[in-house]
């Protein structure tokens, strides 16, 4: 299992991000993000939720 970000995290490494359960599980219609050096995560569909690398 790769390591869970929570939404609005800064200066993550840069690249694709989907959206997942509280402990890393699939979820319907996740959302997949790509983001840039030194951005933060968004915010997930619903509360609870976090994001994995890609």
């Amino acid at each position: 299992m790769s390591d869970l970000k929570k939404p609005g995290m800064d200066n993550q490494p840069p690249g694709k991000y989907k959206e997942v359960g509280p402990r890393g599980g699939e979820v319907a219609k996740p959302r997949i993000v790509k983001i840039d050096s030194g951005d933060r995560l968004p915010p997930t569909q619903e509360k609870g939720r976090k994001w994995e690398k890609q």
